[in-house]
Protein backbone atom coordinates (compact mmCIF):
# COMPACT_ATOMS: atom_id res chain seq x y z
CA UNK A 1 0.00 0.00 0.00
CA UNK A 2 2.89 1.79 0.75
CA UNK A 3 3.90 1.57 -2.73
CA UNK A 4 1.09 2.23 -4.32
CA UNK A 5 0.20 5.97 -2.69
CA UNK A 6 3.53 6.38 -3.52
CA UNK A 7 3.20 5.96 -7.24
CA UNK A 8 -0.02 7.93 -7.09
CA UNK A 9 1.65 10.82 -5.54
CA UNK A 10 4.55 10.36 -8.25
CA UNK A 11 1.70 10.15 -10.87
CA UNK A 12 0.16 13.36 -9.63
CA UNK A 13 2.97 15.14 -9.68
CA UNK A 14 4.63 13.97 -13.29
CA UNK A 15 1.44 12.96 -15.43
CA UNK A 16 1.02 16.23 -17.41
CA UNK A 17 4.67 16.42 -17.73
CA UNK A 18 4.94 12.84 -18.87
CA UNK A 19 2.37 13.26 -21.44
CA UNK A 20 2.81 16.76 -22.93
CA UNK A 21 7.19 15.02 -23.11
CA UNK A 22 5.37 12.10 -25.17
CA UNK A 23 3.00 14.21 -27.08
CA UNK A 24 5.47 16.31 -28.34
CA UNK A 25 7.11 12.97 -29.34
CA UNK A 26 4.56 10.95 -31.12
CA UNK A 27 2.52 13.81 -31.97
CA UNK A 28 -0.78 12.59 -30.65
CA UNK A 29 -2.24 13.72 -27.29
CA UNK A 30 -4.11 10.30 -27.52
CA UNK A 31 -1.51 7.67 -27.99
CA UNK A 32 0.94 10.14 -25.62
CA UNK A 33 -1.66 9.48 -22.92
CA UNK A 34 -1.79 5.98 -23.57
CA UNK A 35 2.40 5.27 -23.22
CA UNK A 36 1.78 6.77 -20.23
CA UNK A 37 -0.74 5.47 -18.98
CA UNK A 38 1.65 2.24 -19.45
CA UNK A 39 4.32 3.50 -17.99
CA UNK A 40 2.16 3.72 -14.51
CA UNK A 41 1.12 0.45 -15.22
CA UNK A 42 4.84 -0.75 -15.27
CA UNK A 43 5.92 1.15 -12.12
CA UNK A 44 3.00 -0.73 -10.04
CA UNK A 45 4.58 -3.75 -11.28
CA UNK A 46 8.33 -3.60 -10.59
CA UNK A 47 8.86 -1.00 -7.80
CA UNK A 48 7.41 -2.92 -5.27
CA UNK A 49 10.22 -5.22 -5.59
CA UNK A 50 12.92 -2.80 -7.26
CA UNK A 51 12.01 0.04 -5.37
CA UNK A 52 11.09 3.61 -6.19
CA UNK A 53 13.97 4.64 -8.68
CA UNK A 54 16.29 8.68 -7.41
CA UNK A 55 14.46 9.87 -10.16
CA UNK A 56 10.65 8.44 -10.92
CA UNK A 57 9.66 10.99 -13.66
CA UNK A 58 12.53 10.12 -16.03
CA UNK A 59 12.06 6.69 -15.11
CA UNK A 60 7.98 6.80 -16.20
CA UNK A 61 9.45 8.57 -19.50
CA UNK A 62 12.26 6.27 -20.38
CA UNK A 63 9.66 2.89 -19.96
CA UNK A 64 6.99 4.91 -21.88
CA UNK A 65 9.15 5.89 -25.04
CA UNK A 66 10.66 2.69 -24.63
CA UNK A 67 6.93 1.24 -24.99
CA UNK A 68 6.33 3.70 -28.28
CA UNK A 69 9.82 2.23 -29.61
CA UNK A 70 8.58 -1.13 -29.35
CA UNK A 71 5.08 -0.56 -30.84
CA UNK A 72 6.85 1.02 -33.67
CA UNK A 73 9.31 -2.17 -34.73
CA UNK A 74 5.86 -4.01 -35.30
CA UNK A 75 4.80 -1.57 -37.99
CA UNK A 76 6.27 -1.57 -41.53
CA UNK A 77 7.76 2.38 -40.83
CA UNK A 78 10.02 1.33 -38.24
CA UNK A 79 13.00 2.58 -39.19
CA UNK A 80 11.50 6.17 -40.18
CA UNK A 81 9.45 6.13 -37.30
CA UNK A 82 13.09 5.51 -34.80
CA UNK A 83 14.31 8.49 -36.74
CA UNK A 84 12.06 10.83 -35.97
CA UNK A 85 12.18 10.07 -32.11
CA UNK A 86 16.08 10.54 -32.31
CA UNK A 87 17.08 6.84 -30.69
CA UNK A 88 19.10 3.94 -31.62
CA UNK A 89 17.63 1.54 -28.38
CA UNK A 90 18.84 -2.03 -28.88
CA UNK A 91 16.39 -4.57 -27.72
CA UNK A 92 17.68 -5.30 -24.41
CA UNK A 93 18.59 -2.21 -23.12
CA UNK A 94 17.72 -0.99 -19.21
CA UNK A 95 15.44 2.31 -19.95
CA UNK A 96 16.98 3.72 -16.74
CA UNK A 97 20.40 4.02 -18.97
CA UNK A 98 19.31 6.16 -21.65
CA UNK A 99 17.37 8.98 -20.12
CA UNK A 100 16.85 11.93 -21.82
CA UNK A 101 16.38 15.64 -19.26
CA UNK A 102 13.94 17.31 -21.18
CA UNK A 103 14.44 20.43 -21.50
CA UNK A 104 11.39 22.02 -23.09
CA UNK A 105 9.05 21.04 -19.74
CA UNK A 106 7.50 24.64 -19.94
CA UNK A 107 6.70 24.36 -24.06
CA UNK A 108 5.58 20.88 -23.79
CA UNK A 109 3.23 21.31 -20.85
CA UNK A 110 1.81 24.81 -22.73
CA UNK A 111 1.19 22.85 -25.74
CA UNK A 112 -0.70 20.38 -23.75
CA UNK A 113 -2.76 22.97 -22.06
CA UNK A 114 -3.89 24.51 -25.54
CA UNK A 115 -3.89 20.85 -26.74
CA UNK A 116 -7.10 19.71 -24.64
CA UNK A 117 -8.50 22.49 -24.26
CA UNK A 118 -9.01 22.75 -28.50
CA UNK A 119 -12.01 24.89 -29.03
CA UNK A 120 -12.93 21.43 -31.93
CA UNK A 121 -13.70 19.93 -28.92
CA UNK A 122 -17.33 20.31 -27.09
CA UNK A 123 -16.59 22.35 -23.50
CA UNK A 124 -17.39 19.20 -21.62
CA UNK A 125 -14.92 17.44 -23.67
CA UNK A 126 -12.14 19.98 -22.65
CA UNK A 127 -13.12 20.16 -18.89
CA UNK A 128 -12.73 16.39 -19.10
CA UNK A 129 -9.53 16.21 -21.15
CA UNK A 130 -7.88 18.90 -18.91
CA UNK A 131 -8.51 17.59 -15.61
CA UNK A 132 -7.60 13.74 -17.10
CA UNK A 133 -4.34 15.20 -18.80
CA UNK A 134 -3.02 17.99 -17.28
CA UNK A 135 -4.73 17.74 -13.57
CA UNK A 136 -3.82 13.75 -13.42
CA UNK A 137 -7.24 13.08 -11.98
CA UNK A 138 -8.80 9.75 -12.36
CA UNK A 139 -11.68 8.79 -14.73
CA UNK A 140 -13.33 7.90 -11.79
CA UNK A 141 -12.60 11.67 -9.49
CA UNK A 142 -13.85 13.39 -12.52
CA UNK A 143 -17.05 11.29 -12.76
CA UNK A 144 -17.59 11.71 -9.34
CA UNK A 145 -17.07 15.45 -9.21
CA UNK A 146 -19.51 16.34 -11.96
CA UNK A 147 -22.13 13.67 -10.86
CA UNK A 148 -21.73 11.37 -14.08
CA UNK A 149 -21.39 7.47 -14.14
CA UNK A 150 -18.00 6.57 -14.42
CA UNK A 151 -18.27 5.09 -17.97
CA UNK A 152 -19.82 7.82 -19.13
CA UNK A 153 -17.08 10.19 -18.32
CA UNK A 154 -15.05 7.36 -19.69
CA UNK A 155 -16.55 7.48 -23.68
CA UNK A 156 -16.57 11.07 -22.89
CA UNK A 157 -12.79 11.42 -22.91
CA UNK A 158 -12.22 8.60 -25.57
CA UNK A 159 -14.29 10.66 -27.77
CA UNK A 160 -12.57 13.72 -27.37
CA UNK A 161 -9.20 11.80 -28.06
CA UNK A 162 -10.40 10.42 -30.97
CA UNK A 163 -11.85 13.62 -32.06
CA UNK A 164 -8.26 15.43 -31.41
CA UNK A 165 -6.77 13.25 -33.73
CA UNK A 166 -9.65 13.02 -36.59
CA UNK A 167 -9.26 16.35 -36.82
CA UNK A 168 -4.92 16.19 -36.63
CA UNK A 169 -4.84 19.24 -34.46
CA UNK A 170 -1.36 20.10 -34.53
CA UNK A 171 0.59 19.60 -31.19
CA UNK A 172 1.85 22.92 -30.44
CA UNK A 173 1.18 26.55 -28.90
CA UNK A 174 -0.62 28.87 -31.45
CA UNK A 175 0.42 32.67 -32.73
CA UNK A 176 -0.84 35.69 -33.69
CA UNK A 177 -4.48 35.66 -33.35
CA UNK A 178 -5.22 32.30 -33.18
CA UNK A 179 -3.35 32.44 -29.73
CA UNK A 180 -5.76 34.83 -28.21
CA UNK A 181 -8.66 32.73 -29.21
CA UNK A 182 -7.40 29.69 -27.76
CA UNK A 183 -5.69 30.81 -24.57
CA UNK A 184 -9.47 32.21 -23.81
CA UNK A 185 -10.73 28.63 -24.67
CA UNK A 186 -7.86 27.16 -22.17
CA UNK A 187 -8.82 30.44 -19.03
CA UNK A 188 -12.38 29.39 -20.10
CA UNK A 189 -11.97 25.47 -19.43
CA UNK A 190 -10.19 26.51 -15.91
CA UNK A 191 -12.87 29.00 -14.72
CA UNK A 192 -15.40 26.12 -15.47
CA UNK A 193 -13.46 23.80 -13.68
CA UNK A 194 -13.23 26.30 -10.66
CA UNK A 195 -17.22 27.65 -11.05
CA UNK A 196 -18.23 23.56 -10.58
CA UNK A 197 -16.34 23.89 -7.95
CA UNK A 198 -17.23 27.15 -6.35
CA UNK A 199 -21.04 26.76 -6.65
CA UNK A 200 -22.05 23.17 -7.72
CA UNK A 201 -24.87 23.21 -11.07
CA UNK A 202 -26.48 19.53 -9.04
CA UNK A 203 -26.57 17.29 -6.53
CA UNK A 204 -26.75 18.05 -2.52
CA UNK A 205 -23.27 19.80 -1.75
CA UNK A 206 -23.23 23.73 -2.48
CA UNK A 207 -19.60 23.68 -3.27
CA UNK A 208 -17.15 21.22 -4.09
CA UNK A 209 -13.55 22.68 -2.80
CA UNK A 210 -11.15 19.85 -4.48
CA UNK A 211 -12.45 21.06 -7.56
CA UNK A 212 -11.31 24.83 -6.50
CA UNK A 213 -8.32 23.67 -5.76
CA UNK A 214 -7.13 22.07 -8.82
CA UNK A 215 -8.76 24.94 -11.06
CA UNK A 216 -6.22 26.95 -9.21
CA UNK A 217 -3.24 25.01 -9.64
CA UNK A 218 -3.91 24.64 -13.16
CA UNK A 219 -4.40 28.32 -13.13
CA UNK A 220 -0.99 29.17 -11.97
CA UNK A 221 0.92 26.77 -14.17
CA UNK A 222 -0.76 28.46 -17.01
CA UNK A 223 -0.08 31.80 -15.29
CA UNK A 224 3.64 30.56 -14.96
CA UNK A 225 4.25 29.30 -18.70
CA UNK A 226 2.36 32.56 -20.05
CA UNK A 227 3.98 35.08 -17.91
CA UNK A 228 3.01 38.42 -20.21
CA UNK A 229 -0.75 37.25 -20.56
CA UNK A 230 -2.22 39.65 -18.21
CA UNK A 231 -5.72 37.35 -18.35
CA UNK A 232 -3.96 34.50 -16.92
CA UNK A 233 -3.15 36.11 -13.80
CA UNK A 234 -6.39 37.78 -13.70
CA UNK A 235 -8.06 34.53 -13.58
CA UNK A 236 -5.69 33.34 -11.03
CA UNK A 237 -6.13 36.92 -8.70
CA UNK A 238 -10.24 36.23 -9.59
CA UNK A 239 -10.41 32.25 -8.79
CA UNK A 240 -8.14 33.04 -5.52
CA UNK A 241 -10.69 36.00 -4.17
CA UNK A 242 -13.57 33.55 -4.43
CA UNK A 243 -11.89 30.24 -3.05
CA UNK A 244 -11.02 32.71 0.52
CA UNK A 245 -14.49 32.81 0.92
CA UNK A 246 -15.13 29.07 0.78
CA UNK A 247 -14.92 28.31 4.83
CA UNK A 248 -17.98 31.16 5.07
CA UNK A 249 -19.95 30.50 2.31
CA UNK A 250 -21.62 27.67 3.88
CA UNK A 251 -23.15 27.16 7.44
CA UNK A 252 -22.00 24.31 9.90
CA UNK A 253 -26.31 22.84 8.36
CA UNK A 254 -24.49 23.05 5.41
CA UNK A 255 -26.81 25.57 3.72
CA UNK A 256 -25.23 28.10 1.61
CA UNK A 257 -24.59 31.94 3.43
CA UNK A 258 -24.53 34.89 1.11
CA UNK A 259 -21.87 37.44 0.59
CA UNK A 260 -23.24 40.15 2.55
CA UNK A 261 -23.93 37.96 5.48
CA UNK A 262 -20.71 36.17 5.65
CA UNK A 263 -18.28 36.28 8.53
CA UNK A 264 -15.61 37.98 6.69
CA UNK A 265 -12.75 37.25 9.87
CA UNK A 266 -13.25 33.88 8.57
CA UNK A 267 -11.93 34.39 4.74
CA UNK A 268 -8.34 33.63 4.05
CA UNK A 269 -5.81 36.42 4.01
CA UNK A 270 -3.46 34.44 2.97
CA UNK A 271 -5.04 34.33 -0.55
CA UNK A 272 -6.71 37.25 -0.92
CA UNK A 273 -2.88 39.12 -0.39
CA UNK A 274 -1.78 36.54 -3.09
CA UNK A 275 -4.46 37.29 -5.08
CA UNK A 276 -4.27 41.07 -4.99
CA UNK A 277 -0.25 40.61 -5.84
CA UNK A 278 -1.56 38.32 -8.82
CA UNK A 279 -4.02 41.48 -9.80
CA UNK A 280 -1.17 43.99 -9.63
CA UNK A 281 1.14 41.98 -12.08
CA UNK A 282 -2.20 41.78 -14.56
CA UNK A 283 -2.16 45.15 -14.17
CA UNK A 284 1.34 46.06 -14.76
CA UNK A 285 1.23 44.23 -17.77
CA UNK A 286 -0.79 47.13 -19.43
CA UNK A 287 -3.65 47.00 -22.11
CA UNK A 288 -6.92 46.81 -21.71
CA UNK A 289 -8.49 45.03 -18.90
CA UNK A 290 -10.27 41.74 -19.69
CA UNK A 291 -12.78 39.65 -18.60
CA UNK A 292 -10.94 37.82 -15.80
CA UNK A 293 -8.74 41.24 -14.89
CA UNK A 294 -12.39 43.19 -14.59
CA UNK A 295 -13.67 40.18 -12.86
CA UNK A 296 -10.97 40.43 -10.16
CA UNK A 297 -11.19 43.73 -9.56
CA UNK A 298 -15.07 43.41 -8.67
CA UNK A 299 -13.71 40.89 -6.68
CA UNK A 300 -10.78 42.80 -4.80
CA UNK A 301 -13.17 45.38 -4.00
CA UNK A 302 -15.08 43.41 -1.58
CA UNK A 303 -12.05 41.23 -0.23
CA UNK A 304 -10.52 45.33 0.81
CA UNK A 305 -13.95 45.87 2.73
CA UNK A 306 -13.63 44.93 6.17
CA UNK A 307 -17.02 44.95 6.68
CA UNK A 308 -19.94 44.69 4.09
CA UNK A 309 -20.82 48.39 4.55
CA UNK A 310 -17.68 49.22 3.29
CA UNK A 311 -18.15 48.14 -0.06
CA UNK A 312 -17.19 50.91 -3.06
CA UNK A 313 -20.73 49.56 -4.86
CA UNK A 314 -20.36 52.31 -6.95
CA UNK A 315 -16.71 51.35 -7.98
CA UNK A 316 -18.21 47.79 -8.82
CA UNK A 317 -21.02 48.95 -11.21
CA UNK A 318 -18.40 50.96 -12.59
CA UNK A 319 -16.47 47.44 -13.15
CA UNK A 320 -19.42 45.64 -14.06
CA UNK A 321 -20.16 48.40 -16.87
CA UNK A 322 -16.86 47.90 -18.43
CA UNK A 323 -17.52 44.05 -18.40
CA UNK A 324 -21.01 44.49 -20.08
CA UNK A 325 -19.10 46.44 -22.97
CA UNK A 326 -16.05 43.93 -23.06
CA UNK A 327 -18.67 40.45 -22.82
CA UNK A 328 -21.92 41.75 -24.43
CA UNK A 329 -23.34 39.07 -21.40
CA UNK A 330 -26.92 39.74 -20.28
CA UNK A 331 -25.89 38.22 -17.02
CA UNK A 332 -22.89 40.58 -16.41
CA UNK A 333 -25.56 42.89 -16.61
CA UNK A 334 -28.05 40.92 -14.39
CA UNK A 335 -24.80 41.25 -11.69
CA UNK A 336 -24.55 44.92 -12.83
CA UNK A 337 -28.18 45.42 -11.83
CA UNK A 338 -27.35 44.23 -8.38
CA UNK A 339 -24.52 46.39 -7.95
CA UNK A 340 -26.63 49.11 -9.15
CA UNK A 341 -29.25 48.39 -6.64
CA UNK A 342 -26.73 48.36 -3.99
CA UNK A 343 -25.40 51.95 -4.85
CA UNK A 344 -28.52 53.83 -6.39
CA UNK A 345 -31.56 52.12 -4.29
CA UNK A 346 -34.00 48.83 -5.47
CA UNK A 347 -35.58 50.14 -7.44
CA UNK A 348 -32.82 51.73 -10.30
CA UNK A 349 -31.49 47.67 -10.09
CA UNK A 350 -35.16 46.50 -10.87
CA UNK A 351 -35.35 48.91 -13.87
CA UNK A 352 -32.11 47.01 -15.41
CA UNK A 353 -33.71 43.60 -14.85
CA UNK A 354 -37.12 44.32 -15.50
CA UNK A 355 -34.81 45.38 -19.12
CA UNK A 356 -33.68 41.52 -19.64
CA UNK A 357 -36.64 39.76 -18.96
CA UNK A 358 -37.11 38.71 -22.81
CA UNK A 359 -33.54 37.60 -22.72
CA UNK A 360 -33.56 34.35 -24.84
CA UNK A 361 -30.18 33.63 -22.66
CA UNK A 362 -32.08 34.22 -19.46
CA UNK A 363 -34.82 32.38 -20.16
CA UNK A 364 -33.82 28.96 -17.79
CA UNK A 365 -31.76 30.85 -15.68
CA UNK A 366 -32.49 30.29 -11.87
CA UNK A 367 -30.76 33.80 -10.94
CA UNK A 368 -33.32 36.10 -13.04
CA UNK A 369 -35.96 35.50 -11.02
CA UNK A 370 -33.94 35.30 -7.92
CA UNK A 371 -32.46 38.75 -8.23
CA UNK A 372 -35.92 40.37 -9.09
CA UNK A 373 -37.20 38.28 -5.82
CA UNK A 374 -34.68 39.70 -3.72
CA UNK A 375 -35.40 43.52 -4.98
CA UNK A 376 -39.02 43.24 -4.55
CA UNK A 377 -38.19 42.03 -1.59
CA UNK A 378 -36.35 45.29 -0.59
CA UNK A 379 -39.44 47.33 -2.05
CA UNK A 380 -41.93 45.65 0.56
CA UNK A 381 -43.84 43.79 -2.85
CA UNK A 382 -43.75 40.36 -1.01
CA UNK A 383 -46.14 38.59 -3.04
CA UNK A 384 -44.49 39.25 -6.17
CA UNK A 385 -41.66 38.10 -4.76
CA UNK A 386 -42.72 35.07 -3.33
CA UNK A 387 -43.54 34.35 -6.86
CA UNK A 388 -40.70 34.96 -8.49
CA UNK A 389 -38.95 33.01 -5.75
CA UNK A 390 -41.05 30.01 -6.33
CA UNK A 391 -39.80 30.00 -9.81
CA UNK A 392 -36.14 30.58 -9.19
CA UNK A 393 -36.22 27.29 -6.93
CA UNK A 394 -38.11 25.48 -9.86
CA UNK A 395 -35.12 26.18 -12.44
CA UNK A 396 -32.07 25.27 -10.11
CA UNK A 397 -30.52 21.71 -10.13
CA UNK A 398 -28.57 22.43 -6.60
CA UNK A 399 -30.63 21.14 -4.20
CA UNK A 400 -29.18 23.44 -1.55
CA UNK A 401 -30.08 26.07 -3.82
CA UNK A 402 -33.35 25.18 -3.95
CA UNK A 403 -34.07 24.86 -0.38
CA UNK A 404 -32.67 28.32 -0.04
CA UNK A 405 -34.97 30.05 -2.29
CA UNK A 406 -37.86 27.75 -0.61
CA UNK A 407 -37.09 29.53 2.35
CA UNK A 408 -36.99 32.96 0.74
CA UNK A 409 -40.87 32.57 -0.56
CA UNK A 410 -41.75 30.79 2.35
CA UNK A 411 -40.46 34.13 4.46
CA UNK A 412 -43.21 36.13 1.76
Amino acid sequence: MTIERTVEAVWRIEAARLIAGLARTVRDVGLAEDLAQDALVAALEQWPGSGVPDNPGAWLMAVAKRRYVDSVRRQVTYERKLDEIGRDLTEFENPMDDIEIESHVSDDMLRLMFTACHPVLSAEARVALTLKMIGGLSTEEIAHAFLVPTPTMAQRIVRAKRTLTDASVPFEVPVGAELAARLASVLEVVYLVFNEGYTATSGSSWTRPTLCEEAMRLGRILAALAPGEPEAHGLVALMEIQASRLRARVAADGSPITLLNQDRSRWDRLLINHALAALARAAGLGGRAGTYVLQASIAACHARAVVAEDTDWTQIASLYAALVDVTGSPIVELNRAVAVSMADGPQAGLAIVDSLADEPALRGYHLLPAVRGDLLVKLGRRNEARVEFEQAAAKTGNETERDLLLGRAAEC
